[in-house]
């Protein structure tokens, strides 16, 4: 008997508008927490290492939940993964309220895990799903257009932050260390408050948007419930048995690391090495960045037509060798200019490895390993927080050294691969 077609029976431009919007609203997500970064330094005084933990909580959520994200889907559907993805998103932004009101930091860890576990069942649902809804021909181009909404969302998120959340009360040590216990109270209590509304808001739409996908028609797609756990396990066995595959792991791991440790640290870079200037204006550095990191996707796309994928990624990984060195070197302005312009060059990079990934394998192989490369997302949590050890260590340029090494890993990684082709 013929396998069960995985592609949508028929396709609708609501369906797919409604999915597309959730890059979107994860891109919102992971770029508040650049925000999130130096507001809670701020107003718990942690310290570059404590602070960092922001991404360890988030990223750990991806982790620990991205393959029972892939276990739930292939038993209940794309459509079920989105809207459960959703609740806990929105969840998990609604917990805010009662973090700002307690004023307990690991009461905000705990809230952010809760936002990555939602996204952890959107990322690994979501872009499979783009694909089913509409004509196979067609399928590179929806997923496209769907990513350039995420950075899209990054941008907005700083925003937020920088309107919403930054107040322009920045104390120094000496400031702090005079203020009365009722003064320094209320400094927190204000400072962590800032949240709250803008969190609501992102959670009421957030759960009103799984509410608008629940009551959606959507056409019919068949990729539920394919093999037993027996075969799961043996797709799993080779997967990871294939020095190709893990190598890919290895620099998505290093790459997600690399990214999230120069956004997170941006503002903080900007702030250390350019005395004087408040979070409020440093922030402009982070949106300049997603601006270029929204254009480096096109740009890439466009240099793809002419340019084989994994001499791209080597191109661009050099690239960013150099650019995180220089910041090493030269910290300031112009060290944060060349932070700035790393992110051009790594806007390829998650995608180029997640399709080198995935390149030339059968439909099991695609799904364990999609949910196994989201899972390299810990990498986040793992090289932030080593960051963070080696600012407070040294200072937080040498910090950068940490996503200089990783985009090593990543051009050896192109390299290998081009190797193995030739």
């Amino acid at each position: 008997m013929a396998a069960p077609s995985t592609r949508a029976a028929g396709h609708s431009w609501i369906p797919l508008a409604l999915i597309v919007s959730l890059f979107f609203l994860w891109g919102v997500a992971n770029n508040l927490n650049d925000v999130l970064i130096p507001q809670f330094k701020k107003a718990f005084v942690l310290n570059d290492f404590q602070a960092g933990l922001v991404q360890s909580a988030f990223y750990l959520g991806y982790f620990l939940v991205a393959m029972p994200a892939g276990i739930y889907m292939r038993r209940f559907g794309y459509k079920s993964a989105v809207v459960f993805g959703l609740a806990l998103y929105g969840l998990g932004a609604l917990l805010f309220w009662p973090a700002a009101e307690q004023g307990t930091y690991g009461f905000f860890l705990f809230a952010l895990f809760v936002i990555a576990s939602g996204l952890a069942f959107l990322e690994t649902s979501a872009n499979p799903f783009v694909t089913l809804l509409g004509p196979r021909e067609t399928a590179a181009r929806r997923l496209n257009l769907a990513q350039a909404f995420n950075p899209l969302g990054s941008i907005t998120g700083i925003l937020i932050g920088q309107h919403f959340i930054f107040s322009g009360v920045e104390h120094t040590p000496e400031q702090l260390a005079a203020l009365s216990a009722a003064e320094r109270a209320a400094f927190v209590a204000h400072e962590t408050a800032a949240v709250q509304l803008p969190y609501l808001a992102i959670g009421l739409v957030v759960l009103a948007w799984g509410l608008l996908i629940v009551l959606t028609r959507f056409p019919a797609v068949h990729a539920v419930g394919e093999g037993g756990a027996a075969q799961g396990q043996g797709v799993l066995a080779r997967l990871l048995g294939d020095r190709r595959f893990l190598a890919t792991l290895a620099a998505q791991f290093f790459y997600v690391g690399a990214q999230v440790g120069v956004w997170s640290y941006l503002i903080r870079y900007v702030q250390a090495t350019v005395p004087g200037t408040p979070a409020k204006l440093a922030a402009n550095y982070m949106l300049v960045s997603l601006a270029c990191f929204m254009a480096g996707r096109f740009a890439g796309g466009a240099l793809m037509r002419y340019v084989a994928p994994r001499r791209l990624l080597a191109l661009f990984a050099a690239v960013n060798v150099v650019l995180t060195v220089f910041a090493v070197a030269v910290p300031g302005a112009l060290g944060a200019c060349a932070l700035v312009a790393c992110s051009f060059f790594m806007s390829v990079m998650y995608p180029t490895i997640f399709a080198l990934g995935v390149e030339g394998r059968g439909d099991d192989e695609r799904k364990l390993g999609s949910a196994l490369l989201v899972m390299t997302i810990i990498g986040g949590a793992v090289l932030t927080a080593v960051m963070g050890a080696v600012s407070d260590a040294a200072d937080i340029a040498r910090a950068m050294l940490v996503p200089a090494v990783s985009f090593v890993v990543i051009l050896l990684f192109a390299r290998m691969r081009g190797a193995a082709e030739r």
